[in-house]
C-alpha cells in the first residue's frame, strides 16, 4: 500500500496528469474508504484530499467525475552513483599499483585548497 511521504503519479484515462506526495492517510467515517492528502507537485503548490478504497490507494483504477483515474507510486531509479564510485575506486587502486610497480612515482591528487596553500607559500 501506498504509504505517507510516498511520491505518486496521478493517471486520468491513462495518462500521467500530476506528481504528488502523500501527506497522510487517515480512515473515514465510511467503513473501508480512507482519506488521503495529496500534495500536488505542480506551481504553485496544490494540497488535496480524496476518499478512496485502500485497493484505490493501491493502484486500482476507479471513476471520479467519470473519468478512469489511478494512482502509482513512484520508484526511485537504480543509484548508479555507488557504482559508478565504485568503478572509479578500482580504476585509482589499479593505477596506484601500476605506479608502484613500475617505480616512475606517478601523479597525485591534490585538492584544491593545497593546490592555492603552496601556490601561496611558493611565492
Amino acid at each position: 500500500m501506498a504509504i505517507e511521504n510516498d511520491i505518486v503519479l496521478v493517471y486520468m484515462e491513462d495518462s500521467p496528469i500530476f506528481f504528488a506526495r502523500i501527506e497522510s492517510i487517515w480512515a473515514d467515517v465510511k467503513k473501508d474508504w480512507f482519506n488521503i492528502e495529496l500534495l500536488v507537485l505542480q506551481i504553485p503548490l496544490k494540497v488535496v484530499v480524496w476518499t478512496l478504497k485502500d485497493i484505490y490507494i493501491n493502484g486500482t483504477e476507479f471513476f471520479m467525475g467519470g473519468k478512469k483515474m489511478r494512482i502509482e507510486v513512484v520508484k526511485a531509479p537504480q543509484n548508479d552513483f555507488a557504482s559508478a564510485e565504485e568503478a572509479y575506486n578500482d580504476d585509482d587502486e589499479k593505477s596506484s599499483n601500476r605506479d608502484n610497480d613500475d617505480n616512475k612515482g606517478g601523479g597525485q591528487v591534490v585538492s584544491i585548497a593545497a593546490f592555492q596553500k603552496r601556490k601561496k607559500e611558493s611565492k
